[in-house]
């Protein structure tokens, strides 16, 4: 549905199903199976719902990208393996990350709930994705949980001027009795590398600290970062954090660091291809005799935010979340034209 909001500005109105709909027709078109599909559609539409556009249809044109590439496998089926009672390992057979994440997850609970705590290996994957929707979704299991990737080296460490590190998202799930989880996700660069591609997109600037440009000079053009090297946030402490999830999503689980990832890829631009850990923790048996005690603390944690006015992460995105389930999204005519132009 068009809505002219001035003779001279279009912008597409959609609903969520609408959403999911044209992510799904534009990924069955360019070759991507049924089962893989799915759930990268689905977590295209949950970005949308949650207001984080730069993870929704925006990747839309990257993902055919990817598909089309020499190095994914468009009709891969994950190996669920089971190599110890703790331990949860599943190959995404060069697929995306997502479809492996699904199957995996029964397993994973049931571990997690047996032994308290339980790892998710994820190898061979490829990743687009925000973390927060695996993180959500454990949450809603009961489950606290923590999820990492390595990406592409195009961050360089804190006083370096070329890239080593990739953007390495951290995210983190808490469940609630009452009301959504408490979910943060974050990249451990300065800005996310898709806001500096949108930034560029737009014509902006970005704000002091966010990369240098091919040269080592700090710059605050989008296009210059982007050929040149983005930067973690908080200096040293942002690069250790950053170094940290290289070495657990990296060589601990058996797959690539953001260095081999960028190589493996041999200039093609697809996404990054490396390796999730995602490690699942059960507060009803770690907790002690009294779980229910341990959720009240957490919750005096909660309101010591709330009482004086501060908002928890993830607030933003659930309020959003209510109101696009009843009203859908809005995108510009641009972007809709360059993602029906990938259909036939």
């Amino acid at each position: 549905m068009i809505d002219k909001t001035a003779a001279s500005h279009v912008n597409i109105k959609l609903t969520l199903d609408e959403v999911k709909s044209l992510a799904l027709s534009v990924l069955r078109h360019a070759g991507l199976s049924d089962a893989q599909a799915g759930p990268v559609a689905q977590t295209i539409t949950d970005c949308e719902a949650d207001g984080r556009a730069s993870h929704g249809l925006q990747r839309l044109p990257g993902c055919v990208m990817t598909i089309q590439s020499p190095n994914f496998v468009a009709y891969a089926e994950p190996e669920i393996t089971n190599p110890s009672p703790a331990v949860v390992r599943a190959d995404a057979g060069f697929g995306y990350s997502l479809l492996a994440f699904e199957r995996a997850l029964p397993m994973l609970e049931r571990k997690a709930k047996s032994c308290g705590v339980a790892v998710l290996a994820i190898n061979n994957c490829f990743h687009f994705s925000a973390l927060w929707p695996e993180v959500e979704r454990l949450a809603k299991r009961g489950l606290v949980s923590l999820a990492m990737t390595p990406s592409h080296a195009w961050v360089a460490p804190f006083g370096g001027t070329s890239p080593v590190l990739g953007t390495n998202p951290l995210a983190f799930g808490w469940p609630r009795a009452k009301g959504e989880p408490f979910v943060f996700d974050f990249a451990t660069s300065a800005m996310a590398r898709s806001d500096i591609a949108m930034a560029k997109l737009a014509g902006g600037t970005l704000p002091d600290g966010c990369g240098v440009d091919a040269a080592g000079q700090p710059s605050n053009d989008p296009a210059a970062v982007l050929a040149g090297a983005m930067s973690t946030f908080g200096g040293h402490k942002g690069t250790a954090l950053s170094t940290m999830i290289e070495l657990l999503a990296g060589p601990l689980i058996g797959d690539m660091t953001s260095r081999a990832s960028m190589d493996f890829d041999g200039g093609v631009q697809a996404a990054p291809c490396h390796g999730e850990l995602i490690i699942a923790l059960d507060p009803a048996l770690l907790g002690g005799a009294d779980p229910e005690i341990n959720s009240a603390r957490a919750e005096q944690l909660f309101a010591g935010f709330t009482e004086q006015g501060a908002r928890l992460p993830s607030q933003q995105r659930y309020a959003r979340r209510a109101q696009t389930h009843k009203d859908g999204i809005t995108i510009s005519a641009a972007l809709h034209d360059r993602i029906t132009a990938l259909l036939p």
